[in-house]
């Protein structure tokens, strides 16, 4: 079963997303076998390179008054708490471009395609830049930020660094990007099983392991 889950890493439901698929998955065990692959999105394409104030961005991008971003904020960090993930609300002042995050994680998926290791590097990089984000309050378009977890998700920082210095995977990414437009994704997370299936939005584990399982049964 191929799982394209479409994310960014500036989004708190993707990695609220992203943990709960894994604990259906972890569920499932392996009577399902899933390859599990991170398609870009970005939340923020436009955004200044020294980013914006997250309270104000939220206020203007989508007209939410100061107490109801409050409100949104605890429920985030309890949903990620029972999940085992730790938002640090108060380190995460500002968002910021996350382009080249993608660049990097789609550096990480050629390498599982070459090492042949079924998104083990994509996977730890990922985890890795939710948890810079989120849990450290750490800039994601910073390439020195970049660098140092991709190295914490144990791949080669140099490399990495010369992958962000190149350029290397822009066109890649843009044009993945357009594709899961294209096809209506607009929001994230969006996780799309076998190229059919949608599942949308920081779900809880039991939904992924009730849909895993029926579409398991229809194959």
């Amino acid at each position: 079963m191929k799982i394209d889950f479409v994310s960014d890493v500036s989004c708190p439901w993707c990695a609220i997303g992203l943990k709960s698929l894994e604990t259906a998955l972890e569920r499932l065990g392996p009577e399902v076998p899933v390859t599990l692959h991170f398609q870009p999105f970005e939340l923020n394409p436009d955004m200044a390179p020294e980013g914006e104030d997250t309270t104000e961005h939220i206020a203007r991008k989508y007209g939410m008054p100061e107490a109801q971003i409050a409100q949104n904020r605890a429920a985030i960090r309890q949903r990620g708490a029972a999940l085992g993930f730790t938002f640090n609300m108060d380190k995460r002042g500002r968002i910021y471009n996350t382009f080249d995050a993608h660049r990097l994680l789609h550096w990480a998926e050629v390498l599982d395609d070459e090492q042949s290791s079924t998104g083990a590097n994509a996977l730890a990089l990922k985890h890795a830049l939710l948890k810079a984000y989120f849990t450290d309050g750490a800039d994601p378009s910073s390439h020195e930020v970049l660098v140092r977890y991709a190295a914490e998700a144990g791949l080669d920082p140099e490399q990495a660094r010369a992958v962000l210095a190149s350029g290397a995977y822009a066109a890649e990414v843009r044009e993945r990007e357009a594709y899961y437009q294209q096809r209506g994704i607009h929001s994230v997370p969006s996780i799309i099983i076998d190229g059919k299936h949608l599942i949308q939005g920081g779900q809880p584990p039991e939904t992924f392991e009730q849909a895993l399982r029926q579409i398991a049964g229809q194959r």
